[in-house]
Parts: C-alpha cells; sequence; structure tokens
C-alpha cells in the first residue's frame, strides 16, 4: 500500500492487501483467490469464514469485551480451560491462557524454574533441546529453540541451552540400522547431555512431537518418546512438549502427542486453538506442578497483560467446539492420507524430491539436488524461496523454508491447510506446488 507507515516483516517487499475470507480461501483486494495451502502458518484450521466462531466473538464482545487477570476471572476462560482439560493427556490438569506460541513457551521455561526453585532445587538451570527446532521468537523461546538461521543474530544475548541432535530418521539413519535402534541412540543423547551437565542441574528437555516449521512436518520414530519420557524420569526432568504448531487436531489429535502416547510435564499450544480468529495460546502443566505452586508461594511470577483475554477465549472455545469431535478427527486423517497419496502421485518420482512426510493435515516435502545422495542445493539458488514465489503467484500460499538441514543447507516445503479442505482443493494445492517445484527447479 502506498504511502503505508506500517513496519512489516519486510521492508522492501510490496503485499497485496488482503480482504476477505472464504472457506479455505483468502482474497485480495483486486479480487484474486489464495488456497491457503499452509493455513497462514499452520494457524487456519478453520478456514477463513467460519460463521459459529465470529458469531462467538461477536456475542462475546457485546457483553464484555476485556478484563484485566489481576482483578477478574471470566466464564469463556474458565470454560476454555475445562475444554482443554477434558482433552488433554493423562496428568496435565491446569490451563495457563496467553496470546501466542511464544509466550506460552515462555510460560513453560519459568514455570518449570519456579518449580524447582519452590521444592528448593535451586541448581537447576539448564533447558536442552534438539538442533533444528523452533520454540518461538521471543528472547527465552528463542534461546530454547535451535533454529540457527533464527538465532544467528540474536546470539550474543540468548540464554545458554544445551542442544541434541533431531529425530529425524531421513537424514540420520544409518545403514543397516533398525529404526528402533535409531531412536533408542538419538534419544540416548539427551542422557549423555544431562549427565554432562550435572545430572541435578537440568530444567528441563524442550521438543516438538511433529518439527514443524525449521525441518518440514518430520515425525519421530516409533518408541523414541518413550525413552525421552524414562530418561526425563529417572533425573527428575521436566518434559514439555511443544504443540504450538503440530497441536489442536492438526495430525488427527486434538494433542499431538498422543500418537506417540507419551505423558509431558508441560504442553504449549496456539495457533490452532483461535484459528486466526483471535490471538491466543496456552501452556498447560500436571496436577504436581501446579500443586507445588499452591503450597509454596502460591503465586506464579509471570504475566501478560491480554492473557485470559474473554473475547480470545470465546473464540477459541468455538473453535474447539468444531474440532473437538470425532467426526473433524476422522476428517483430518482422510483428508490428510488423500493430500499424501496425491503428492506421491504428483511428485514421489520427482528427481528433486527427497522426502514427503507428515502426519493427519501437516505434510512436508523435501526438495533436494540430488535425489538418491540427498544431496542438497547450493543455498545461493534459494530454491524455497523460488517455490515459495511461484506459488503464491498460481494462487497458493504455501510455507517452504530453507536451512533444513543445519540452519544453512537444505529446502523444504510445509503443507497444513484448513481441516475443511474439500477433495478439489487437494488437488488444486497438490497441482500449484507442482508447477511452482517444476518453475523453481528447472
Amino acid at each position: 500500500m502506498q504511502n503505508s507507515k506500517l513496519f512489516g516483516r519486510s521492508t522492501t517487499a510490496e503485499m497485496p492487501i488482503a480482504s476477505r475470507g472464504d472457506g479455505c480461501y483468502i482474497i485480495d483486494n483486486t479480487g484474486k483467490r489464495y488456497l491457503d495451502g499452509c493455513g497462514g502458518a499452520a494457524v487456519s484450521c478453520l478456514g477463513h469464514s467460519d460463521a459459529n466462531v465470529t458469531a462467538a466473538i461477536k456475542a462475546q464482545i457485546d457483553e464484555l469485551a476485556y478484563a484485566h487477570t489481576g482483578f477478574f476471572n471470566t466464564a469463556p476462560a474458565d470454560a476454555l480451560a475445562n475444554k482443554l482439560i477434558e482433552r488433554a493427556p493423562e496428568g496435565i490438569d491446569r490451563v495457563y491462557l496467553v496470546s501466542g506460541g511464544s509466550e506460552a513457551v515462555e510460560a513453560a521455561i519459568k514455570l518449570a524454574r519456579q518449580y524447582f526453585v519452590e521444592r528448593g532445587e535451586t541448581q537447576r538451570r539448564h533447558i536442552i533441546s534438539r538442533r533444528q527446532s523452533y520454540h518461538g521468537n521471543t528472547l527465552g523461546a528463542l534461546a530454547a529453540g535451535g533454529n540457527q538461521w533464527r538465532r544467528q543474530q540474536f546470539a550474543p544475548i540468548l540464554t545458554e541451552t544445551s542442544f541434541i541432535s533431531p529425530c529425524y530418521a531421513y537424514r540420520d539413519l544409518q545403514s543397516g540400522e533398525s529404526l528402533q535402534a535409531y531412536g533408542d541412540r538419538v534419544a540416548d543423547e539427551l542422557e549423555a547431555e544431562i549427565l554432562r551437565l550435572g545430572g541435578d542441574t537440568v530444567l528441563a528437555f524442550t521438543a516438538e512431537p511433529v518439527v514443524g516449521a525449521t525441518l518440514g512436518a518430520v515425525t519421530s520414530v516409533p518408541g523414541y518418546f518413550k525413552r525421552i519420557r524414562e530418561i526425563c524420569d529417572r533425573y527428575g526432568v521436566l518434559l514439555i512438549l511443544d504443540e504450538v504448531m503440530c497441536g489442536m487436531g492438526r495430525t488427527g489429535h486434538i494433542f499431538a502427542c498422543e500418537h506417540d502416547t507419551v505423558r509431558p510435564d508441560i504442553i504449549t499450544i496456539a495457533k490452532g486453538l483461535g484459528a486466526g480468529y483471535q490471538p491466543i495460546g496456552a501452556m498447560l502443566c500436571s496436577a504436581d506442578i501446579y500443586q507445588t505452586i499452591t503450597d509454596g508461594s502460591g503465586f506464579f511470577q509471570h504475566g501478560h497483560t491480554y492473557m485470559g483475554h474473554p473475547t480470545a477465549a470465546a473464540a477459541a472455545l468455538a473453535v474447539l467446539g468444531k474440532i473437538c469431535t470425532d467426526d473433524m478427527m476422522q476428517r483430518v486423517i482422510m483428508q490428510g492420507e488423500k493430500l499424501e497419496r496425491a503428492l506421491n502421485d504428483a511428485l514421489g518420482q520427482h528427481p528433486n524430491v527427497g522426502d514427503i512426510r507428515g502426519r493427519g493435515l501437516f505434510r512436508g516435502v523435501e526438495l533436494v539436488a540430488d535425489r538418491d545422495s540427498k544431496k542438497t542445493f547450493d543455498p545461493s539458488h534459494a530454491v524455497n524461496k523460488a517455490v515459495k514465489q511461484h506459488a503464491f503467484e498460481a494462487g497458493l500460499m504455501c510455507y517452504p523454508m530453507g536451512g533444513t538441514i543445519d540452519g544453512v543447507h537444505g529446502d523444504h516445503v510445509l503443507l497444513a491447510p484448513p481441516f475443511i479442505i474439500e477433495d478439489a482443493q487437494i488437488d488444486e494445492l497438490v497441482n500449484k506446488l507442482s508447477s511452482a517445484i517444476h518453475k523453481a527447479i528447472p
């Protein structure tokens, strides 16, 4: 927009003006339609024109738009917390509402520290994460993530975090190694790092059950998270699972960790929780953690102005009313399988597609210069950016990223379309993505 004073993500890019939404599409001010193949950033799980959610927002604003949580609780916040705990993994008992994923991760890290302080274990101070992970963009969340590109320029002001290998079988499974042996090997890096730091000095290990933006919908191998849980229990380390991108039904389970039957101590959620209709996120914790704070200081030394926002909570409650049904989760699984088949049919034998992966409506396509050797493209070619540009010109929103392997090398495309996507729209998505890949890789 000419003469705009908006400080956007890019100071040089000219962005089209989004004017309205229509199901799986965003329409700009010229009337051009864009199929949202990535949910923005895995946010818009119900598309862009859900009448039930917008009605819930309007009704709440008519009653009460905002009340500060230092003075009041509200009915929508209470109802949302109860609804989340109804579906939460075993042992998860309390919900701390915030405004987004980075805030949720910040809250998780601070709660982990305060939990141990109140237990008298003040020596616990270390966080362990995985390389090529992403946990948010505030300084605390950025420090906990292993996305080297995002961390690089801010590294001098980030708190120290230890990193172990991701569970990334496509790249790291050794010749002749079974999936079980591989999962145990990379999980055992956690124990080695705990012992290196000092067994009683580690606060928490944090991981995404399905790695999102940084690796492109990489799932763990069977048994990996079981071993991780055992190691955490052995040393009294809290397990924080970051489901900001992969949770809230995106993989076919309300909580993504259900697939791996792993019991976390803390979970972070956002994105699909509000489906883009309102900014909201949450940090969920175990009854033990909550009771420790209650029996100690009785006060979590943390907070944000807009936490527990009643309008945002009303929107999220309406979203959960849609996604927390067997029919919707079955639909995510079914449409996810159709998307996987369509991707394999169109790109499975493409010489520059190395891997097609994911779960539910959370899928990734890894691009390579050579399929057999898995050699990556020269980063200077910026293949991921070219794919995004060609797709967007054709009316498709997708989420390509570079630096898949180490923050510099590797390219992938992340797909996270709305749960309401129809068969014809899956075909449109795959056709436009295939064309964009062909144009980006002559």
